[in-house]
């Protein structure tokens, strides 16, 4: 069921012309000798004709490498084992410092306290000075080098000159708990950790020393710690053996042009960790060739991201999309870096930001957006936001009332794009066109080049209902590996069990009338009153539409031999949740979606426990629900919410 008629946004004939995605597709007809008649025809052939696309792609982004080699792909259908460009040699850095030049490539923003920035120039020189000095103290290929670091440049630099020596980079977000941190640090044992002193969030000053110093204590073999200044000029360094400032570091070593380690394809570049709410995070090794080819076609293509475009998205660190951000760089854009509260002092800092350094694109989570419109903001009065020209939202499901807000309160002439993939792929599974419409509450396609379908409970491809969301070809950017998974069980039960052969992702969503996409949520977290599947997307979105009710948070509680719904929600300060407030909850959800979906109790919480990257942990709360232990709390923000689920009296009733 569609929710509109006509799209909410379609762009003008000429810009949709200038898009990187139409040039593309030009490209692709004279180069291959094809006629695409629509986008969606277009999308199909860059599937079906995959090795052409991923080609073409490379040359089309102009990827730097030692060489590419003959094969595009060796044991393509293998679901894991295909390996793409399997002769290639190449360096993901290399090719984000392509652009030397005079150009701003960072702007940094600590909050209202720190303001810096950084020219492609002064870039290159500090990575290069910076991979000297990782050098010198025997930083190799292979050795795993570690950031415990705000959303700051010299994070950046770090990363890049690491992996340019053909090191593999890890970071978490200066937030992270020492138990958390050593969930991931100390199973990838790293020779160097890079750390913050400290970091501002919501006006405070927070010290990061005292963490650093425990996780020495732990991490057995670090040889090397560096401490770059933040929160203060001279952090100091008593208790923290082996340490340096960032400044000592690289003092006396003149930037050089960079040999760039070039390494092959599939090599380990980065270690992503999943969100460890259920146990210990795995570590999840993307390549230096999938990362790039993936975020240059997220860029290029479904953002239209060009030389001179200023790139900002919200992010930590410690999420997936940190390095999707700092990928722009390959794409020639300015990166606009943010550190702390979004909404520090006044709930303006990001469209501030935006206004103060000409963002054109503007990346944040759906929450994001559900916060600015629950604090009553309107950007689109109160800001000019000339220079943006698309908002991107992923995290958790944007909601068709959302998409509606952007329009009328932040700006009407603004190519919307939802995008969704994760950690597991370095990207997105579904994402935007910026030369296509937009209709409320879709997100507006299937990436290119990757085989997403949605399949029913047989493995069948599912239209007009609901289903899992699976990828049923290989492309580049699958994980190189699992660390510590020698003979790739753990790798092939995650993504491969359900439907062997068939990446499995985990979310349950229905292919719409659009050639879009629409999420309903975790498939892992869908409930099953009465053997009916149900996305918990779908209640919230209802919810959260009521005045009083800031955030829900849905589960199935096991009752009776099956399974019933139980809605728990955050209301606004100072509300108390009575019996005319739930009737209206259960109305307005019976209503809108179903009978099905609605829940047998309503029960009112203070605050929703959420992983350190922000995503609310439904896992975790139906764990402990049922009285069953959450086996890693250090994975969460807030763990201590979860006592506010445990042995509710009404849920015994």
């Amino acid at each position: 069921m569609q929710d509109a008629i006509q799209p909410l946004w379609t762009p003008a004939p000429d810009r949709a012309e200038r898009t990187n995605m139409r040039a593309f597709m030009r490209a692709m007809e004279e180069r291959w000798d094809v006629a695409f008649r629509d986008f969606p025809a277009f999308r199909r052939w860059t599937v079906e004709e995959d090795e052409k696309f991923w080609l073409s792609l490379w040359d089309f982004c102009g990827v730097v490498a030692e060489t590419r080699g003959e094969r595009v792909v060796a044991d393509k259908h293998r679901m894991p084992g295909a390996r793409w460009f399997p002769d290639a040699r190449l360096s993901f850095p290399e090719n984000l410092l392509r652009r030397r030049d005079d150009t701003v490539a960072m702007i940094f923003r600590g909050e209202d306290r720190v303001r810096r920035e950084l020219t492609f120039d002064e870039v290159y020189d500090l990575v290069s000075r910076t991979a000297q000095a990782l050098a010198a103290i025997g930083v190799a290929k292979g050795d795993r080098v570690a950031g415990f670091m705000p959303n700051m440049p010299e994070t950046v630099i770090a990363m890049l000159a690491a992996t340019s020596l053909g090191a593999v980079w890890s970071s978490c977000s200066p937030d992270f708990g020492v138990k958390g941190l050593l969930d991931r640090f100390g199973q990838i044992a790293p020779k160097v950790l890079f750390a913050g002193d400290g970091y501002f969030y919501n006006g405070q000053q927070f010290d990061s020393l005292e963490r650093v110093a425990a996780l020495q204590k732990e991490l057995g073999d670090l040889e090397r710690t560096v401490i770059v200044p933040y929160s203060r000029d001279e952090p100091p360094l008593d208790g923290l053996p082996g340490t340096v400032l960032f400044k000592d570091l690289i003092a006396g070593h003149e930037a050089r042009d960079i040999d760039f380690a070039q390494v092959n394809f599939n090599d380990p570049l980065v270690i992503l960790y999943s969100s460890g709410t259920t146990g210990l995070p795995k570590c999840i090794v993307h390549g230096h060739g999938g990362s790039l080819l993936q975020n240059l076609k997220e860029h290029c293509l479904h953002s239209d991201i060009k030389p001179g475009d200023r790139l900002y998205y919200f992010t930590t660190c410690g999420w997936m999309m940190w390095n999707w951000l700092v990928a722009g760089l390959a794409s020639g854009a300015t990166l606009l870096l943010y550190d702390g509260s979004p909404f520090h002092p006044d709930g303006n800092a990001i469209f501030d930001y935006a206004d103060a350094e000409k963002m054109t694109v503007l990346g944040t989570s759906a929450k994001y957006i559900d916060a600015v419109r629950n604090r009553g903001l309107s950007p689109i009065d109160s800001h000019d936001l000339s220079s943006v020209k698309a908002i991107l939202t992923t995290g958790s499901v944007l909601a068709p009332e959302s998409f509606d807000f952007v329009y009328e309160r932040i700006k009407k002439d603004v190519c919307l794009s939802s995008i969704s993939g994760g950690t597991d792929i370095m990207g997105c599974f579904l994402g935007g066109n910026p030369a296509g419409p937009v209709w409320r509450g879709e997100i507006q396609t299937r990436v290119l080049g990757m085989a997403v379908d949605v399949f029913d409970a047989n493995g069948n491809p599912a239209r007009g209902e609901r289903g899992e969301l699976v990828c049923t070809s290989s492309f580049p950017s699958m994980p190189v590996s699992f660390w510590n998974d020698p003979d790739g069980s753990r790798y092939r039960e995650a993504y491969f069990e359900v439907y062997p052969g068939v990446w499995r992702h985990g979310d349950w969503c229905e292919l719409t009338d659009h050639d879009g996409m629409i999420i309903h949520g975790r498939s892992d977290a869908v409930l099953n009153p009465g053997g009916v599947r149900i996305g918990t997307a779908e209640i919230y979105r209802q919810v959260e539409q009521l005045d009083e009710v800031e955030e829900g948070l849905a589960v199935g509680q096991e009752w009776r031999g099956d399974t019933r719904v139980v809605l728990f929600v955050r209301l606004r300060e100072g509300l108390t949740l009575d019996d005319d407030l739930a009737d209206r909850i259960k109305a307005r959800i019976r209503r809108n979606v179903s009978p099905r979906h609605v829940p047998a109790k309503v029960l009112q919480v203070p605050d929703v426990p959420r992983t350190i990257s922000g995503k609310i942990t439904e896992l975790a709360v139906r764990e402990v629900v049922h009285g069953r232990p959450v086996r890693n709390t250090d994975a969460m923000a807030n763990p201590e919410a979860l006592d506010h689920y445990r042995d509710h009296p009404e849920l015994a009733t």
